[in-house]
């Protein structure tokens, strides 16, 4: 499946067995077992957050774009505003693409920082110095 659409967890279909045949599906992915898509966060301006129902009627805040980070440098948490995205480990297009993912190395007024959280999972960004 792509990166960007619905995700897969599950065993490969084209693996062999363990006695050689190949393994075959016997039932299609029921919908409460799907996973979710890939919410790119971009770097902007400011802040947007989207709220999203999750199952059990929950709310998960999504990150969309990205102004500011906090950055824990010693002891405490400063908000900082991101210049912009220097590299990430993910895929190298991410820092073409301005999109901000779990170890991206992004470029702040603190000076260089890398994102130890999930901005698509969490709603902020948070980040050390390096």
């Amino acid at each position: 499946m792509s990166q960007f659409g619905s995700q897969f967890h599950g065993k490969s279909g084209r693996k062999l067995k363990g006695n050689g045949k190949v393994r075959l599906k016997n039932r299609d992915k029921k919908r409460y077992e799907m996973g979710g898509y890939f919410s790119s966060t971009k770097l902007s301006e400011e802040n947007r957050v989207k709220n999203v129902r999750i199952r059990g009627g929950r709310l998960k805040s999504k990150l969309q774009y990205a102004g500011y980070a906090n950055i824990f440098s010693g002891k405490t948490y400063k908000k900082v505003k991101i210049k912009s995205i220097v590299e990430s480990k993910d895929n190298r297009n991410f820092a073409r693409l301005n999109i901000i993912t779990k170890g991206t190395i992004i470029d702040t007024e603190e000076g260089k920082a890398m994102v130890t959280n999930r901005p698509g999972k969490d709603g902020s960004i948070n980040a050390i110095k390096i």
